[in-house]
C-alpha cells in the first residue's frame, strides 16, 4: 500500500488548482483520476461547446490565459490544451486511467482503493466537480421505446441524433445552446421550459461577465444568500459580436428561429407527453431577475461615472407565452428524441464516509466536511456563487488548502476579499 500525506480526487481544473497550491505549500500529494487530465471536457460534451467565460477569466492559482483573442470563448478542446500545460508546468504529480473505487477512513488514515492500487493518506480532497450523473425527470420508463432517451453528455452534434423532430427538456445554458444548434441544423425543436436565469451576452458594450465580477455578484457567498444557493446556470452562450448567429441564445432568439416554447415537463405516457401552463410564470420570473440585475448595473454605471465609457442601456425584449400547448403527440409530431439539459445530481457511491446529505451533495463548510482531514472542491456554490467555473477554482482551492496547512479558512488568513 503507498503512502502519502494528501490525494486528490479529480485532474479536472478544481483538482489541479488544488495540487498547484500543495506543491507551492511543500507538501507532498498525488492526484488521480478515472481518465486523462480534464477527461469530461474531452467525452462528455458536445462538439461545439465554448466556455460561457471569456478567456480573460481562465484564472488558476500562479496561471491564467494570455494569449491572443482574450473577449473570446474557449472551445473544449482548447481547455483541455491549456490544462494540460497547467498540469506539466506545475509539475502536478498525476496518475492517470485509475478508478478510485472507494474512500473510507481506517484509525487515523484514509485509505484511497483504485483499480490497479491502495493507498494511505492523512488527507483527501475530493475534486470530482459538480456533474455527477444526469439528474432525470420521473416517468420516463412509461415513454415509448422508440423515442430515444439522450442526456446531454451523450450528445454531440445534430447528425448523431436520430432523424425527426427533438423535444428539448431544459432552458438553461446548455438546452437552449442544444435546442438552438438543432434547429439551426433544419430540426423541428419544441423546448420544455424550467427555471432558468436570463442575462444578456453582453449589455452597454462590455460582456455580461464583465458586470457579474464588477458589481460582485460572482464572489456572493453562500452563508450570506442561501436562497441563491439553487440559481440555475445562465441562459448564455460563448459568442462573440463578431458571430453570424448573433450573441444572444435567450427563449425570444429561439422562439424566433422557429422553437416551439412549452411549459414544465409534467408528465409522459407513451407517445403522449403533458406540460404545465406555466410557461408565461416561468419567463416572467427569469425576466424580473433580468431586469433587477440590468439595475444593478446601471446604478452601478452612475455611481462609478461611467456613463459616457459604456453604451446606452438598451434591454432584450420578452418572450410572447400565451397559449402554449400542454400536450405534445410525439409520434403524430415526428418527434423521434427527448434531449435532457436536466442538470445532474451529486454522485459518490464509492465515499464510504458519512459526509454525504439527504441530497447527494457533500455536506462542508468553505469545502471542509466534519471529517477531520477530508475536504471538497468545486460543489455548486460551496462558498461563493462562482465555486463550479474555472474561474472560481482558485478560491474554493485556497480555502481548502489553507485549512489544510493552516488549520483555519482562508478568509481568516488572507481576508474575505483577496
Amino acid at each position: 500500500m503507498n503512502t502519502i500525506d494528501t490525494i486528490v480526487i479529480g485532474a479536472g481544473h478544481a483538482g489541479l488548482a488544488v495540487s498547484r497550491l500543495l506543491t507551492e505549500a511543500g507538501r507532498d500529494h498525488v492526484v488521480l483520476d478515472r481518465g486523462r487530465i480534464a477527461e469530461r471536457w474531452r467525452t462528455e460534451r458536445w462538439d461545439s461547446l465554448h466556455l460561457l467565460t471569456p478567456r480573460w477569466m481562465t484564472r488558476l492559482p500562479g496561471w491564467r490565459y494570455q494569449g491572443e483573442d482574450q473577449e473570446g470563448f474557449m472551445p473544449a478542446d482548447e481547455l483541455v490544451g491549456h490544462l494540460e500545460k497547467y498540469a506539466a508546468a506545475g509539475g502536478a504529480p498525476v496518475v492517470l486511467g485509475d478508478e478510485v473505487r472507494r474512500v473510507s477512513f481506517h484509525r487515523d488514515r484514509y485509505r484511497v482503493e483504485t483499480a490497479g492500487v491502495s493507498w494511505q493518506a492523512r488527507n483527501v480532497v475530493i475534486a470530482t466537480g459538480a456533474t455527477g450523473r444526469p439528474n432525470l425527470p420521473e416517468g420516463l420508463d412509461r415513454l415509448d421505446p422508440d423515442v430515444r432517451v439522450m442526456p446531454t453528455t451523450e450528445y454531440r452534434n445534430p447528425d448523431q441524433v436520430p432523424a425527426g423532430g427533438v423535444l428539448v427538456v431544459g432552458a438553461s445554458a446548455s438546452g437552449t445552446q442544444i435546442a438552438d444548434e438543432l434547429v439551426r441544423a433544419g430540426r423541428r425543436v419544441v423546448l420544455a421550459v424550467g427555471r432558468h436565469t436570463r442575462l444578456p451576452r453582453s449589455y452597454r458594450g462590455m460582456d455580461i461577465f464583465w458586470w457579474l465580477e464588477q458589481t460582485g455578484r460572482l464572489a456572493r457567498i453562500r452563508d450570506r444568500e442561501a436562497s441563491a444557493r439553487h440559481e440555475p446556470s445562465l441562459q448564455l452562450a460563448g459568442r462573440l459580436r463578431s458571430d453570424p448567429r448573433g450573441t444572444e441564445v435567450d427563449l425570444a432568439t429561439l422562439q424566433g428561429l422557429g422553437v416551439d416554447l412549452v411549459g414544465h415537463l409534467d408528465g409522459v405516457e407513451r407517445h403522449q407527453v403533458t406540460f404545465r401552463d406555466d410557461l408565461a410564470a416561468t419567463t416572467t420570473r427569469a425576466d424580473e431577475g433580468m431586469h433587477g440585475f440590468l439595475d444593478v448595473v446601471d446604478n452601478y454605471v452612475e455611481a462609478a461615472g461611467l456613463a459616457s465609457e459604456v453604451d446606452a442601456a438598451t434591454r432584450p425584449a420578452g418572450v410572447a407565452a400565451a397559449g402554449r400547448p400542454t400536450r405534445l403527440d410525439l409520434r403524430a409530431e415526428g418527434v423521434g428524441t427527448v434531449l435532457l439539459a436536466t442538470g445532474f445530481r451529486p454522485h459518490h457511491p464509492w465515499l464510504r464516509v458519512p459526509v454525504v446529505g439527504s441530497d447527494g451533495a457533500i455536506q462542508q463548510h468553505r469545502g471542509v466536511t466534519a471529517a477531520p482531514g477530508l475536504y471538497v472542491v468545486g460543489q455548486r456554490f460551496q462558498h461563493r456563487r462562482d465555486s463550479t467555473f474555472i474561474d472560481g477554482a482558485r478560491f474554493g482551492a485556497r480555502d481548502v488548502v489553507s485549512h489544510l496547512t493552516c488549520g483555519q479558512p482562508a478568509a481568516e488568513v488572507l481576508g474575505e476579499a483577496s
